[in-house]
C-alpha cells in the first residue's frame, strides 16, 4: 500500500508501526515470523495494522503492514495474509480499550520464563516495581483461535497497561507505539533480572509496601505522553533515539 493511498495520519502511523517491528528484531525479541505489534488507526471504523503472515521482522515495511477491522477481515488488498492468533488478541484489547492505540506482544525467553512462573514477576528490581499493582494475569487457554477468548483477554486486562500471559508471553499497551515499545523495555528487563537474581538461589530482597508503591507512581512520570511530565520535554525519547538507529541501519522501513 503506497503512501498516496492512505491518510497522512495512517502513513505516519505505519511507519511508526514498522519502525517498532524493526526495534523488535533489533532487540532480540522476535520469534521468527510469530508474535504481532498492533496499532489502531484513529477513526469511527476501528481498523487497525498488523504485520503481514509469513515476515520476519527485519524486513516488514510501512507499505506491507495490513489493515484489518476487528471482525479480522482484510481492508484492500485481499491477497494480503494474517495470523489469526494475532487477530484474537490484539482486537481484545483494540476493542475493548478505546484510549490504546498501539499492543505489543512477545513471546522472548525471559517473558516466558515468567509467564509460566506461579507468583509471575517479582517486586524485586527497579524495573518491576514500575509495575507494582498494576500488572494483569491471564490464564492460557490454548493457541489464540476462539473469537470467545477475546472478552476474557479483554477482562483479564481491565485498565492495566501490561498483561503477562500465563504459559505463554508478555503483552504490553499504551496510547503511543512508543509507550507501548517503553512499557515492554521495562517488562523484559524486570523478567531478565528476575530470573538472574533467582538463579543464584539467594533470598529475595523486596521493598518495602510504601517503597513499592511510590516507585509504581514515579515510574509512570517516565510514561508522559505529552512531555510534560517526567525527566524529558520529549515524549518517550527511548524509541525516537532507537528509531534514528533504525533509519542508519536501514531506512527501508519507512517505504
Amino acid at each position: 500500500m503506497a503512501a498516496a493511498s492512505v491518510s497522512n495520519q495512517e502513513w505516519k502511523l505505519r511507519v511508526l508501526l514498522a519502525g517498532a517491528y524493526r526495534i523488535i528484531d533489533h532487540m532480540g525479541w522476535s520469534e521468527l515470523i510469530w508474535t504481532h505489534t498492533t496499532v489502531r488507526i484513529p477513526g469511527p471504523e476501528h481498523h487497525f495494522l498488523i504485520n503481514p503472515y509469513g515476515f520476519r521482522f527485519d524486513e516488514v515495511r510501512a507499505s506491507d503492514l495490513v489493515k484489518i477491522d476487528l471482525d479480522g477481515n482484510i481492508i484492500g488488498d485481499q491477497a494480503q495474509e494474517i495470523n489469526p492468533a494475532g487477530f484474537v488478541i490484539h482486537s481484545a484489547i483494540h476493542m475493548s480499550r478505546p484510549d490504546v492505540q498501539c499492543v505489543m506482544h512477545t513471546h522472548t525467553l525471559a517473558g516466558m520464563a515468567v509467564a509460566a512462573l506461579k507468583d509471575g514477576l517479582l517486586p524485586i528490581s527497579m524495573y518491576a516495581l514500575g509495575y507494582h499493582g498494576q500488572i494483569s494475569y491471564h490464564d492460557f487457554e490454548g493457541p489464540s483461535l476462539d473469537l470467545d477468548e477475546r472478552r476474557r483477554l479483554a477482562s483479564s486486562l481491565g485498565r492495566n497497561h501490561v498483561l503477562i500471559l500465563r504459559n505463554h508471553g508478555l503483552l504490553t499497551c499504551g496510547e503511543t507505539v512508543a509507550q507501548a515499545f517503553v512499557r515492554m523495555y521495562r517488562l523484559e528487563r524486570a523478567c531478565q533480572v528476575q530470573l538472574a537474581a533467582q538463579g543464584t538461589g539467594s533470598v529475595l530482597a523486596v521493598p518495602q509496601p510504601e517503597i513499592c508503591a511510590l516507585s509504581a507512581d514515579r515510574s509512570d512520570d517516565f510514561l508522559a505522553v505529552d512531555g510534560n511530565r517526567g525527566y524529558s520535554r520529549a515524549a518517550n525519547p527511548e524509541f525516537a533515539a532507537l528509531l534514528r538507529l533504525m533509519d542508519r541501519k536501514d531506512p527501508s522501513y519507512r517505504t
